[in-house]
Formats: structure tokens, C-alpha cells, sequence
């Protein structure tokens, strides 16, 4: 039998996933998170064989989650599934070591083949991640966007930034010094071309931020 952990902040969104794979997947037992503490427990107190995480969870918003859960279960597959821009997100989470990248607007049929292909120890990445990767293992910078060009912590500090957390909580929340934050700061805003806050949202709007 499997057993998967889907964690979502979103009672709909964790109820449409688990119609989507329940049928497909049967016998499977599943069981839910809506928050990143909740997935801790859990984790730590059974196994399971995929994790379906939301990055944008309530306490765990960033890529360190990954690191988290496998501390706990070194062998769980984890299949992200977020509202956020795959173009911007899906690599970094990839290489960080996720099985997959889903947005919540794809179709069923999808959600259920990337889980087959993640429980076959696979990589599931869409066609679009797929070329994004060629391109940036070719190096051809013109066919890269700017966000292209932001590390992971980079991209957490802009997250945070854009949902309009101040820099001393975002040390607080990434557990790096005030100055640290300050320099990622400057880093993405000199790789975006932006000189203030006001046009980074304008930057991020099409990347669906949650502040966006």
C-alpha cells in the first residue's frame, strides 16, 4: 500500500488532490498537512512514500524545507505542488533535490503521471522546465530571464520581500544575520535591475508572488 502526506495551507486544494490520486493509486492511505510543523510531526512519526508539499506553506516557505524532511525519511519522494511560476521556482527546487514541480493549475491527468514517473525514481520535470534546464547547462544567457540568475537564497529573500516582511524578520524567519538578508537583497535587486520594493513587485507580478 502506499502512503502519501499532502501539505497544503488549502482544505480544497488537499481534497482535489486526494480524489485525483485516489482512484489511480489504490489501495493508498493519505494524509494531510496544512502547515510545515504539521509535516515534521508527521514525518517523523511514520513513513511515507511521497510527500506532495506546497512551498509556500505556513512555517516553511523556502527551499530549506526540502533539507528538513529529508533529515527525517532520507528516501521520501517530494513532488512540489505551488501556485508559484515554475519558471522561476522549478529548477531550484529541482536541483535542490525535489522529485518534481507541478503548478496547481495543471490538469489531473498530469498530477497523476508525474507521480508515476516520481515513484519509478524519475525526475518529472514539464517540457518548459526541461528547456529551461538545456539552457541553462548551455549557458545561453539571452534565452534566460533575469530571475534565471538568482540563487535559492536569493529567491527566498525575494519572496519574503515581496509579501512586504521587513529585513529584520527575514533574518528572523531564514535564521541568517541582518546584514546577510541586506546583501541578498542588493544582489537580486542589482540581477533584476530594480532599485526599490515597488518595482520588484512590478518585476514578480507575472511570477505570481503571493504579494502579487
Amino acid at each position: 500500500m502506499m502512503n502519501v502526506l499532502i501539505a497544503d495551507d488549502h482544505a480544497i486544494i488537499r481534497l482535489g488532490l486526494k480524489l485525483m490520486i485516489a482512484p489511480e493509486f489504490a489501495p493508498v492511505t493519505i494524509a494531510e498537512a496544512a502547515t510545515f510543523d504539521e509535516v515534521i510531526q508527521l514525518v517523523s512519526q511514520q513513513l511515507f512514500d511521497l510527500l506532495i508539499l506546497d512551498i509556500n506553506l505556513p512555517g516553511g516557505n523556502n527551499i530549506h524545507m526540502l533539507s528538513s524532511v529529508r533529515l527525517r525519511q532520507p528516501t521520501l519522494k517530494v513532488l512540489i505542488f505551488s501556485a508559484l511560476d515554475e519558471q522561476l521556482y522549478a529548477l531550484n527546487f529541482l536541483q535542490a533535490g525535489a522529485d518534481g514541480y507541478l503548478q496547481k493549475s495543471t490538469a489531473a491527468e498530469e498530477v497523476n503521471q508525474a507521480i508515476r514517473v516520481i515513484l519509478k525514481d524519475e525526475k518529472y520535470m514539464s517540457p518548459a522546465t526541461q528547456q529551461q534546464l538545456l539552457q541553462s547547462k548551455s549557458g545561453d544567457k539571452q534565452l534566460q530571464n533575469a530571475f534565471m540568475e538568482l540563487s535559492a537564497r536569493e529567491i527566498d529573500v525575494m519572496n519574503l520581500l515581496t509579501r512586504g516582511i521587513p529585513i529584520v524578520k527575514i533574518a528572523e524567519i531564514l535564521h541568517v544575520h541582518i546584514s546577510t538578508v541586506s546583501t541578498y537583497k542588493a544582489r537580486l535587486f542589482a540581477k533584476l535591475e530594480v532599485n526599490n520594493i515597488s518595482e520588484l513587485l512590478q518585476k514578480a507580478r507575472p511570477y505570481h508572488f503571493p504579494a502579487c
